[in-house]
């Protein structure tokens, strides 16, 4: 009972003081009283301010929290859908695999041209780095001096010849004379030796004719060989040495049509190469009738056709390569020799072959896998062996896959082995033409 009346003592106290606010609060006039316009004015403020505050909680409610409600609803209703990927079969056609290497071209013929005599230069007869054909002028050395050591030499074979028909006439008649026992024996044996030595000074001195004529046909060089030839290494009027020691070099001449192409093959590749050959798919290059195909670092194409003509008969030990050499025709001269280029050999016969997106073939450490969809949906990689990549940026598949396999050629950041997916369907395409080469 006490406590109930100090509570209500305490309401009525509350109610005093907010009615005196109130009259405090409100607009007085002279008699003392609130008119009842005022107060019915206060009263719809407050209830428009009421409503105005329920309309923009309830649209902040149904744009803000309601669709977060929503969502995390749907979320707790069921696991999400499969990530869709883009599935195709495999492309077949009809084709032959190729490994390329990279390689220079050199010349077939490729010569120094020295002097073989000494003396001065006379002439140079040609521009430098025009072409010359075999037998062509290139350069003269002073020949008077040679012509009058070829006449000095004529003139002792003259002097030898007639001295051998001295010598001979001369055993003629002591034999005449050793028949009527007129000439001693020794005599006949004197005069015969005679004719001997005028013999063997008489081929001697045809030599020095034929090495003075030699000396002076030395003095006109002309071209060993049919190609380019190079700068004149020496102006005229200039020394030149020939002859057994060191001699000067005049000019470089290289062979253009046909060219060879040097490139040097790993011994993986030629053990690929080789197991091939056992298995009876390939011929081996050793025969010179393997069919290879050349480029230029410019070209995207294989414009060149040529045969491999020479292999090596070992493996480098330092390089653990070996030397193979392919020849090309060049008739428009166009290449030159130390220029680079590649070549690509024929690595299977033509046959029919699966090709992938090369973007759809997934590493694992030293495994190529191929994500494939089963007819349920889920994700299954299979390991397979891969082979070169056509121009066209497809990947050849050896085994692993077959025909009808449903490989996933897009998306597959959003498959996992074992997982459901969406396969949409998609195709395989070529961007170019398929030449397989290998990387």
């Amino acid at each position: 009972m006490p406590q109930r009346n100090e509570s209500a003592k305490h309401e009525a106290a509350e109610r005093k003081d907010a009615a005196a606010a109130s009259s405090d609060l409100a607009p007085k006039h002279e008699t003392g009283t609130a008119p009842a316009r005022g107060s019915s004015m206060r009263v719809a403020r407050i209830l428009f301010t009421g409503l105005v505050v329920l309309s923009l909680a309830a649209f902040a409610y149904h744009y803000m929290v309601a669709p977060q409600g929503t969502q995390l609803a749907a979320v707790q209703g069921g696991p999400p859908p499969a990530p869709a990927v883009t599935v195709a079969v495999p492309l077949v056609e009809t084709l032959r695999e190729w490994s390329d290497f990279t390689g220079q071209f050199e010349a077939q013929d490729s010569v120094e041209i020295r002097a073989r005599v000494s003396g001065y230069l006379e002439s140079v007869n040609f521009d430098d780095g025009q072409l010359v054909e075999k037998g062509d002028l290139l350069f003269i050395i002073e020949p008077r001096p040679f012509e009058i050591a070829l006449d000095s030499a004529k003139a002792q074979l003259a002097q030898a010849e007639a001295e051998l028909e001295l010598a001979k006439v001369q055993l003629e008649r002591t034999a005449e004379l050793r028949k009527k026992d007129f000439a001693s024996v020794q005599s006949f044996d004197e005069r015969a030796a005679e004719v001997k030595n005028a013999n063997a000074a008489r081929d001697k001195a045809r030599a020095d004719v034929d090495r003075a004529q030699l000396n002076l046909d030395y003095t006109r060089v002309l071209a060993p060989v049919s190609g380019r030839v190079g700068r004149h290494e020496v102006s005229i009027g200039n020394l030149v040495v020939g002859g057994p020691g060191e001699t000067t070099l005049l000019t470089t001449i290289v062979s253009l049509d046909p060219i060879w192409l040097r490139f040097n093959v790993s011994e993986g590749d030629a053990m690929t190469y080789k197991r091939l050959i056992q298995k009876g798919e390939l011929e081996s290059a050793r025969t010179g009738s393997v069919s290879v195909q050349g480029q230029l670092i410019d070209e995207t194409d294989w414009p060149l056709k040529g045969n491999i003509d020479f292999v090596d008969n070992q493996f480098n030990r330092t390089t653990g390569t070996i030397r193979v050499r392919a020849t090309f025709p060049n008739p428009e001269l166009f290449i030159s020799p130390g220029q680079f280029g590649r070549v690509r050999v024929p690595m299977s016969q033509e046959k029919p072959t699966m090709l992938v997106p090369d973007a759809s073939v997934v590493t694992d450490q030293s495994t190529k896998l191929l994500f494939t969809v089963k007819e349920d949906g889920t994700v299954a990689p299979k390991p397979v062996e891969l082979g070169a990549v056509t121009d066209g940026g497809l990947r050849i598949v050896r085994t692993g896959i077959t025909p009808d396999d449903k490989v996933i050629i897009n998306g597959l950041l959003r498959a996992r082995p074992g997982q459901k997916v969406t396969p949409q369907p998609g195709e395989v395409k070529p961007q170019a033409r398929q030449t397989a080469t290998q990387r």
